[in-house]
C-alpha cells in the first residue's frame, strides 16, 4: 500500500494538517529506483519518506494516525478515530489517498460532526471510500482531481485489498515490549545474527530452539538471552541498541520475504550508532521493491549526508502561536531546487526554521 496524501483536522494535535507524497518530475540518476507505479510512469510517489523535526512535532503521532487508518481497513471500527478527536465541540476530518496492488487510486474520507451526546454514535461519523482507475498516462494529480469532482466509484473497507503494514516504535523502557519475529525462516536467523553481531561484537551466535515454537537463543561467551514469541527473557544482558536489532532484523527480513507493503519506523535507531543506522537504512531502501513505501523518523542529522533525493525529506514544525495550523509540514524540495543545493547546510543554517528553541535552557545556566 502506498500513501499518497494525508489531510487531517482536529485529530490528535493536527489542525488543518496536510502532507503529500507525490513529486512533480522524474529525478535523473536517482539513488532510489522506480519511484513510480509500474506501467504508470507518470504516477510518481515518494517511496522513501524521511521525517525529521525537533521533539513533539508530530512524527510519532503521524504514524499512530496512519495506524488508525490501516486498522480501520481490517475491521471498519470507527471509535478508534473518535477517541482521538482533540476538541469534541468542533468537527473533525481525515482524508487519505492511497494505492494498493491494483491500478486504482483510493480516497478514504471521514467527517465527524461536533459531539452532541455523551458519546459519539455511528450516525455522527460519516466514512466513505472512493476510487478511480489509474490510466496509463495518469499522474497522481490527474486522478486526485477526478476524486475531487467525485468522478469515481464508491466501495467499502472490506473490498480494499492490501498486503499489510508494519509500524515500529522505540523500545518500551518498562521492558514489556514484544518484538516482531519470524518463525521457521533461515533468512531471519542469518540476518538477526549478522545485525546483532554488528551491534554487539561479543555476540557469538543466534540459534533457533527446535523443541519450542518461535523461540531463539542469543549466546555470549558467559551468558545467553532467550526470545520467545517476541518477549525477551533475561533481557538485562542486552543493551538497548542490541534489543533494537531485533526489530531491525524483522523489518529487513520481512522486506526480503515480501510480507508488508507499508513501513513506518519511528526512531528505530535511537540507541544505535549513526554509521550502523545509515548502513541499515541503505539496505532497507534497497529492498523496497515493487509497491512498497517507507516512513522513517529520525533525529540523526547524519542521514542528511546520504545521497537521497531532496523530495525524500520532510520536516515537521510546531507553531504554538498558530491555533489553526499548529503543526506545519515543510518539504525540503520546495526550498532546494538545484541539484547542487546542500540539504545538510540548509538544516545547519536553519533554512526551514525547525531548530529547537534553546533560550530557556541557557536561562537555566544563568541561575
Amino acid at each position: 500500500m502506498i500513501i499518497m496524501d494525508i489531510k487531517v483536522d482536529n485529530i490528535y494535535a493536527f489542525k488543518d494538517f496536510h502532507i503529500n507524497m507525490s513529486y512533480p518530475k522524474k529525478i535523473v540518476n536517482s539513488t532510489i529506483e522506480n519511484e513510480f507505479l509500474e506501467e504508470r510512469t507518470n504516477f510518481r510517489y515518494k517511496k522513501v519518506n524521511i521525517i525529521m523535526g525537533t521533539n513533539a512535532t508530530g512524527k510519532t503521532t503521524m504514524g499512530k494516525l496512519l495506524m488508525l487508518f490501516t486498522n480501520y481497513l481490517n475491521d471498519g471500527g470507527y471509535k478508534r478515530f473518535t477517541n482521538r478527536i482533540a476538541d469534541v465541540k468542533k468537527a473533525a476530518k481525515l482524508q487519505i489517498d492511497f494505492v494498493t496492488n491494483e491500478n486504482l487510486l483510493y480516497r478514504f474520507e471521514m467527517n465527524v460532526g461536533p459531539k452532541t451526546q455523551k458519546s459519539y454514535t455511528e450516525e455522527d461519523v460519516d466514512i466513505k471510500i472512493y476510487y478511480t482507475p489509474i490510466e496509463t498516462r495518469d499522474s497522481y494529480e490527474t486522478c486526485a482531481s477526478r476524486l475531487d469532482m467525485y468522478e469515481c466509484e464508491e466501495t467499502t473497507y472490506e473490498k480494499v485489498n492490501t498486503n499489510g503494514w508494519k509500524f515500529s516504535y522505540p523500545i518500551d523502557s518498562s521492558g514489556d515490549k514484544v518484538y516482531s519475529t519470524i518463525e521457521e525462516n533461515s533468512k531471519y536467523i542469518y540476518i538477526l545474527q549478522q545485525i546483532l553481531k554488528t551491534l554487539d561484537s561479543s555476540v557469538e551466535e543466534v540459534v533457533k530452539v527446535s523443541e519450542v515454537e518461535n523461540t531463539y537463543v542469543i549466546k555470549w561467551k558467559n551468558c545467553s538471552a532467550i526470545i520467545k514469541d517476541g518477549k525477551i527473557a533475561n533481557g538485562e544482558v542486552m543493551s538497548s541498541g542490541t534489543k533494537a536489532g531485533l526489530e531491525i532484523s524483522y523489518i529487513i527480513t520481512s522486506l526480503l520475504c515480501d510480507m508488508h507493503d507499508l513501513y513506518y519506523c519511528d526512531e528505530l535507531f535511537s540507541y544505535v550508532n549513526s554509521d550502523i543506522e545509515k548502513a541499515c537504512l541503505s539496505i532497507i531502501i534497497e529492498k523496497l521493491s515493487g509497491r512498497k513505501q517507507l516512513f522513517f523518523t529520525t533525529h540523526n542529522s547524519d542521514i542528511l549526508d546520504m545521497q537521497l533525493p531532496k523530495h525524500s525529506f520532510t520536516f515537521l514544525k510546531k507553531d504554538v502561536n498558530n491555533e489553526d495550523d499548529s503543526i506545519k509540514c515543510i518539504a525540503a524540495s520546495q526550498y532546494l531546487k538545484r541539484s547542487t543545493d546542500s540539504l545538510k547546510h540548509a538544516v545547519e543554517n536553519d533554512l526551514f526554521c525547525t531548530a529547537p528553541e534553546l533560550h530557556r535552557l541557557f536561562e537555566i545556566a544563568d541561575l
